[in-house]
């Protein structure tokens, strides 16, 4: 059989012989074969979505080229994997097929023509987001759920009826004047990102073994056998359609339960079934290519996984009319994002020290083409990652870049493996200082404890204490601070006030002009706000919103040390006795960090110097003026007044607190230019929209 490299590098069929295309063929059925049961029956992803398109774009032009080399249940043929022996089988009645994927605008104007062309009339179309889940099947008689199974094979799948009852907001019963007799309802099991970190933190918590994906954790979560398991993770499902319907108990009946797609999900609406909100009726393929390019842009913000856009025919009559192929029916497609995975090898692993100490480990990658990016670095977060991983150097590896996130490596390609991995060495010592690195029971990193005589810790600290959201000061890009720490003129953050124009001028492309620009921003700074200073030390885990939070409670920096001095008893057994632990949203992790940075001498000093060299707090507006107080905020779109953090910081300022997903708890949608998802869901969740004119003025008064 041939090795799935030499597939995936040689294309080209004119190449090949005749007995050559033979062996390509039967190698291709036996690894798609073995991907689709590793995906489908055994929830792994043991290949890249984009290696997995080559490989059954090759299988259907070697069918088409040359039919008699095609077999009886080709995977051309068949959805997904058999079902599981551990669960009884269910047969579809109407069988629950694939989608032919197009890959380009023009993919999709092809499939628009061989439409009209049978069709001869418009053809409008319903564009939905092709969710990244569990496809199910779920069977209503006389309104009560009856079965649920997922997709199997596409004829059969597996009985998961009582594991489905155990998600929320799936309806056990439905009602409605003109319900049918039979309902199938088909849609998609997920989870979505928000729940699907929280439920990794829960397994790490509780010792048990965390997923590497969402969609890997829905699919592991849908197939326990005990459904109490089931009902412990955060699933839910979202309707895309129907699937058999008997309009009475003995046929004798019959009605329409709707006449295009659309009305369908707004029935399924009706009836308690969640729909997409990106949902949209279009009435044409261009509309649709709009819509692909729009849900491209707001992909990232998403809070579900998704790879693509499903576009539809709208018209029910118009679907019966074009009718199905073998594995897919011809009035849908898929059309699918650029993939956001792809292979590549690991060269070696850097160790980078961060400005808390944490001695990060990053993978340095053979250069590849990731959605449209040329990608050389990962991160691999800390030591347990490389375990769970098992990675060695020079394995094979599949990288992951969606959107902004920073790619990370997901999978290792174990069974390409050579003779020429090496495993990785966790270092003793500092990279960079040379220090002995810690490791603290129940933590995951390995860290730094020099502090400050880590010119790495300094670099990172004075690029924080500097940042725009802490002190602002403009023109300290990150080669200055290099050179300033690199060459000794700075040895803690205090120092940056220290600097004049003859120290400056040593520095390389430093001119007078940028010394005195750098002055002059130096010297602003001192007049800050009491959270901005408290977010500029650096304090481990404590952000924006808590550095607010102890502004408001404490007024002065002196209040905030008395207090974490009287509290450092409590450090190490009686943390919930701590004041800080009685604010809002102080956890105990936070309130121990709180408490260990302002009860140490030398942090304390650091303070007091830089106090004593013109630090001073401007009053805040949060101090006295809680206009906002126990509001929820979302900001969406493109703002022409404000940037995203000048709006955030001004709502948190008056005791908002702002949020990235909107929900039942948000009380404002602050909504510029080209405002997406969040917009449609504030509407359907009657959350109180306002523009920005409407934000200045209410900010003003």
């Amino acid at each position: 059989m041939e090795k799935i490299t030499e597939i995936l590098n040689s294309t080209n069929l004119d190449e090949l012989s005749s007995s050559e295309i033979e062996l390509r063929y039967k190698s291709l059925v036996q690894y798609i074969n073995k991907y689709n049961h590793d995906y489908h029956a055994l929830d792994k992803s043991t290949i890249s979505d984009l290696d997995y398109d080559i490989l059954f774009q090759q299988l259907i032009k070697i069918e088409k080229l040359f039919p008699s080399l095609k077999i009886d249940n080709s995977p051309s043929d068949r959805v997904g994997a058999s079902p599981s022996n551990g669960f009884k089988k269910i047969t579809h009645k109407i069988p629950m097929l694939s989608l032919e994927n197009s890959f380009s605008f023009e993919d999709l104007i092809a499939f628009d023509k061989r439409l009209n062309a049978k069709i001869k009339q418009d053809i409008g179309y319903i564009c939905e987001p092709k969710l990244d889940g569990i496809a199910v099947s779920i069977t209503y008689v006389d309104g009560k759920l009856f079965t649920a199974a997922t997709r199997g094979d596409g004829q059969e799948g597996e009985d998961i009826t009582e594991n489905v009852k155990t998600i929320n907001n799936v309806p056990l019963v439905i009602s409605n004047c003109n319900l049918p007799y039979v309902l199938e309802v088909r849609g998609e099991i997920l989870i979505k990102k928000s729940r699907f970190e929280k439920l990794n933190e829960r397994s790490l918590k509780n010792k048990q073994k965390t997923f590497s994906n969402p969609r890997n954790a829905a699919a592991g979560s849908l197939r326990q056998l005990d459904p109490k398991v089931t009902a412990s993770r955060p699933l839910m499902m979202s309707a895309y359609g129907t699937g058999y319907i008997q309009y009475s108990a003995n046929n004798s009946d019959e009605y329409t339960f709707a006449t295009t797609h659309y009305q369908s999900l707004l029935r399924l609406k009706d009836l308690g079934f969640e729909v997409n909100d990106l949902v949209k009726e279009v009435s044409s393929i261009d509309e649709s290519i709009n819509y692909c390019k729009e849900l491209t842009q707001i992909r990232p913000s998403l809070d579900y996984d998704i790879d693509g856009v499903v576009i539809k025919v709208n018209n029910l009559d118009y679907q019966n009319q074009l009718g199905f192929i073998s594995r897919a029916p011809r009035w849908a497609t898929a059309y699918k994002f650029q993939s956001d995975e792809a292979i590549t090898e690991l060269i070696d692993v850097d160790w980078q020290v961060g400005r808390t100490g944490t001695v990060t480990p990053v993978a340095k990658l053979k250069t590849v083409n990731v959605g449209g990016v040329n990608i050389s670095n990962a991160t691999l977060h800390n030591l347990d990652e490389i375990h769970r991983l098992n990675i060695k150097i020079n394995d094979k590896v599949i990288v992951k870049r969606a959107g902004d996130v920073i790619p990370k490596i997901v999978k290792v390609l174990e069974k390409e493996r050579c003779d020429k991995t090496n495993d990785i060495i966790v270092p003793k010592n500092c990279p960079v200082c040379f220090s002995i690195l810690t490791r603290i029971d129940g933590e995951a990193v390995i860290r730094c404890t020099a502090g400050f005589s880590c010119s790495a810790q300094l670099k990172e600290s004075i690029k924080h204490f500097s940042s725009k959201r802490a002190l602002d000061i403009d023109g300290l890009g990150d080669k200055i601070v290099n050179q300033l720490v690199d060459m000794k003129i700075i040895n803690n953050i205090s120092d940056l006030f220290n600097l004049n124009e003859d120290v400056l001028s040593n520095l390389d492309r430093f001119g007078p002009k940028s010394s005195k620009n750098l002055l002059n921003s130096i010297a602003a700074s001192k007049r800050t706000s009491l959270s901005k200073f408290i977010y500029s030390l650096g304090i481990r885990e404590v952000g924006e919103a808590t550095s607010n939070i102890l502004s408001a409670k404490f007024k002065n920096i002196n209040s905030i040390i008395d207090t974490a001095k009287n509290d450092k008893i409590y450090l190490d057994d009686d943390i919930e006795s701590s004041s800080f632990l009685k604010l809002n949203d102080i956890g105990p992790t936070v309130a121990r960090n709180i408490i260990k940075f302002f009860s140490d001498e030398y942090n304390i000093g650091l303070i007091n110097t830089l106090l004593n060299q013109g630090i001073n707090f401007t009053e805040e507006k949060l101090n006295d003026n809680l206009l906002l107080k126990n509001q929820t905020w979302v900001i969406t779109g493109v703002l022409s007044n404000y940037s995203r953090n000048q709006a955030k910081e001004l709502i948190q300022s008056y005791g908002g607190k702002v949020m990235n997903s909107v929900s039942n708890k948000t009380n404002y949608l602050l909504a510029g230019k080209s405002a997406g998802s969040k917009l449609i869901k504030a509407k359907d969740l009657g959350v109180m929209i306002i523009n920005e004119n409407d934000f200045s003025k209410m900010m003003d008064q």
